[in-house]
């Protein structure tokens, strides 16, 4: 076993201590002054990135990828801003989510406290480097990192920015921990640290996630990916169902909340479907479709489960069309990945049936699934999307990483009558 990694980890559970008991003044000044430190060494992270993307290219790192890896000037300025959100969040750790009296006579109140040490494991995404700092620091908590390779230079050069905050306030920058090693035995190790380690956190391909779920002693939240769905009902507004498709796919389409899948109702296809084909490939979107999509429009190519299920992550799209809601319903729970899904409809009887057949963590009515994102969502920067049951399910921000436990507060009340001295 790599000795450095428990010894980081080590390192990272003693500062989360000092993180834990700062005020909540004190964490916003930190995130501020993150936040300034980023915006202040831009050029370094831009050069740090742009070395990141040449060596990209070279292996052959898919399009959607390199969208995930690339930095500019707007996107650090987001970073910062982020940061910047997080610290005028509400401060989760000390929130007292419920209070009673009990009947012995002592109050009982059920109280935020952060969970300890998180490990994030994470492809490509070098922002992923400063909001899960932001996010774990915000709680409370110690963060340990371990990105890709893609990314090496630019998390580096990230890192240093925020350990460098950590720094000047007098603080240990051990909180934040970038690890050096990226070979797999290092990342099992990582994994393995039940002792220290109390969640762990991957973003990534659904090979890494599935990766990091087998074989971890540590609980995991995870999704495995995001086939995320648009259902335009009979009673749909088409002008918006449009508006609403073209968001969902051509915005951002390497992003987790895109669109993959759109279904359309049998008694507005033919209005709707023409109109959609058209804007969609004038911005350059390849389609594949049922057998009655393509009766519509012929020259897509035909769709098979495998695309129905897929997770493109590119400007590719599936179609399909519906006799009704249930058929659609039916459809996305086949096929979904519970991150998100949308129904365009003016009928709010439909919507509700939609909101309430449907698991997953995000369901919308009449709006874009890019809105399912922690920052759009009020939580600030988001360190993940939960699709897995346990005390978090969505975007996750501060609150999602913190525990509540039990504060009782008595006046020498005891169980038992006979335990009196």
């Amino acid at each position: 076993m790599n000795a450095s990694v428990r010894d980081s980890a080590l390192l990272c559970q003693q500062a989360a201590i000092q993180i834990a008991e700062l005020s909540t003044d004190s964490k916003n000044a930190l995130l501020r002054s993150m936040a300034d430190a980023l915006q202040a060494q831009s050029a370094t992270i831009l050069a740090a990135n742009a070395e990141d993307m040449s060596a990209a290219r070279v292996k052959g790192i898919s399009e959607a990828m390199l969208d995930r890896l690339a930095l500019d000037d707007s996107r650090v300025g987001g970073i910062a801003e982020a940061l910047r959100q997080v610290a005028a969040l509400p401060d989760p750790v000390g929130q007292v989510t419920r209070s009673e009296r009990s009947d012995k006579g002592f109050s009982i109140e059920r109280v935020r406290v952060p969970l300890g040490v998180i490990a994030m494991i994470y492809e490509a995404r070098p922002n992923v480097t400063a909001d899960a700092a932001a996010l774990c620091i915000k709680a409370g908590n110690g963060v340990i990192l371990r990105g890709g390779s893609e990314a090496v230079r630019s998390n580096q050069a990230i890192a240093a920015c925020l350990r460098g905050a950590l720094r000047d306030a007098g603080l240990s920058e051990h909180a934040l921990m970038l690890l050096d090693d990226l070979s797999r035995e290092a990342m099992l190790e990582l994994m393995q640290l039940s002792d220290i380690v109390d969640l762990i956190i991957p973003r990534g391909g659904e090979g890494l996630i599935r990766f990091v779920t087998e074989n971890a002693r540590v609980p995991v939240i995870k999704h495995y990916k995001g086939v995320c769905h648009l259902y335009v009902d009979a009673r749909a507004d088409l002008d918006k169902a449009l508006d609403i498709l073209v968001d969902g796919k051509v915005s951002r389409p390497s992003a987790c909340n895109s669109l993959e899948t759109v279904l359309v109702h049998a008694d507005v296809a033919a209005g709707f479907l023409p109109r959609a084909v058209r804007a969609l490939r004038e911005r350059g979107v390849e389609l594949v479709g049922d057998s009655r999509a393509r009766e519509l429009c012929p020259d897509m190519a035909p769709a098979t489960d495998e695309d129905f299920a897929a997770e493109f992550l590119s400007l590719k799209l599936a179609v399909g069309i519906v006799d009704s809601e249930d058929a659609a319903i039916a459809h996305i729970r086949r096929f979904g990945s519970d991150h998100t899904e949308v129904i365009v409809t003016e009928d709010k009887v439909a919507a509700d049936r939609f909101i309430h057949a449907l698991r997953s963590a995000v369901v919308m009515v009449n709006t874009s699934s890019r809105f399912s994102d922690g920052g759009e969502l009020g939580l600030g920067a988001e360190i993940g999307i939960s699709t897995t049951r346990l005390h978090s399910y969505g975007p996750m921000g501060a609150e999602a990483l913190t525990i509540e436990r039990f504060v009782l507060r008595g006046d020498g009340q005891v169980r038992h009558a006979e335990s009196r001295v």
